[in-house]
């Protein structure tokens, strides 16, 4: 890889994934959503030690102009710009569309007409709704179970119709939970992170019975870089994540108990999705990612799910970070 577009930069995968990039010595051009602030997101807080090192490229992946702009003189890309706030997609699905299915299908084109060498194309676990069987593999049936979920599955399978039809060198890479600093307050974690840390003790929330699978942002940037690396990835979906099941009741448990605190959770009716729409379990199989991409999660198991959330759990404890977030407020 010579020069690496990485799309939605200025979010929280995107971020970590850029000063990763850098810190491993490879020239980075960073696609941030255009605004009037000329804010670039998170990456106005890069690590010192990152910024200045990489280019930022200001403008929308729903416009297929300024992608071709800003794909010109990059051989590999890294396509994370998405929206992915499951209850916004309810009430907002055309938005979903536009970004996470036309904003794809402007970076293959751009990718196919320009010859670049690589696209990884950022899906999601959300995409095989209800685990059927678990640990979900890579051939687990998928189901659109909420307006986001069923705009990434068309978002996969239009990136490979351009492996299949045109051979773009497309792979496609399905994380799980990805958790960690700079994560948005409409996610669990950051959510009952965020309300202790500003003194609450009745800590909000949806659904308390759901599993999932937390990865730690850390293993999901490497596995970015793993997947544009490896040539067995082209053509194909690969699972990425912690191999770890935890409830949300139990997790709640975990992080209260890490941080000191007694707390009381309340359901919050707001919070709680259609009941057809929620996904009851989530548990990744990762074999394929280990034989593809050498890639193995660092924060494995009950272990590495702790030292992700002391982490976490510190990042948020400086009010610099914390003055980012509404604890009050749901955040959709």
């Amino acid at each position: 890889m010579k020069k690496i577009l990485v799309t939605g930069a200025d979010g929280f995968i995107g971020s970590h994934l850029v000063e990763m990039l850098v810190r491993q010595g490879y020239e980075v051009k960073a696609f941030c959503l255009y605004n009037s602030f000329n804010s670039w997101g998170w990456l106005d807080d890069a690590a010192a030690d990152v910024k200045g090192q990489f280019e930022v490229f200001s403008g929308d992946v729903r416009d297929p102009n300024g992608v071709r702009t800003a794909v010109k003189g990059c051989d590999t890309i890294l396509h994370l710009a998405a929206l992915i706030a499951i209850p916004y997609s309810y009430h907002s699905p055309d938005s979903y569309l536009e970004t996470n299915i036309r904003g794809t299908l402007n970076i293959l084109q751009a990718a196919r007409d320009l010859d670049v060498t690589k696209v990884v194309q950022t899906s999601t676990s959300e995409v095989y709704g209800s685990a059927q069987f678990v640990p979900i593999t890579e051939q687990h049936p998928l189901q659109g179970q909420s307006p986001y979920s069923a705009s990434k599955i068309g978002a996969d399978q239009l990136a490979y119709s351009f492996y299949s039809s045109f051979d773009t060198p497309v792979a496609i890479l399905r994380p799980f939970n990805t958790y960690g600093p700079r994560q948005s307050a409409r996610a669990v974690i950051p959510t009952i992170i965020s309300q202790i840390m500003a003194g609450e003790r009745k800590i909000k929330l949806g659904a308390l019975t759901p599993t999932r699978d937390f990865s730690f942002v850390e293993d999901t940037a490497r596995g970015f870089i793993a997947a544009a690396i490896s040539e067995q990835t082209i053509g194909k979906v690969t699972n990425i994540g912690s191999g770890f099941e935890i409830s949300i009741a139990v997790m709640v448990e975990v992080i209260a108990q890490a941080m000191g605190v007694d707390i009381e959770v309340l359901e919050d009716h707001q919070r709680l999705r259609p009941q057809k729409s929620e996904i009851d379990r989530l548990w990744a199989d990762t074999e394929k990612a280990k034989k593809r991409m050498d890639w193995e999660p660092q924060f494995a198991g009950r272990e590495g799910f702790l030292r992700g959330l002391k982490i976490t759990a510190e990042w948020f404890s400086q009010p610099q970070n914390l003055q980012h977030y509404k604890h009050d407020i749901y955040n959709i």
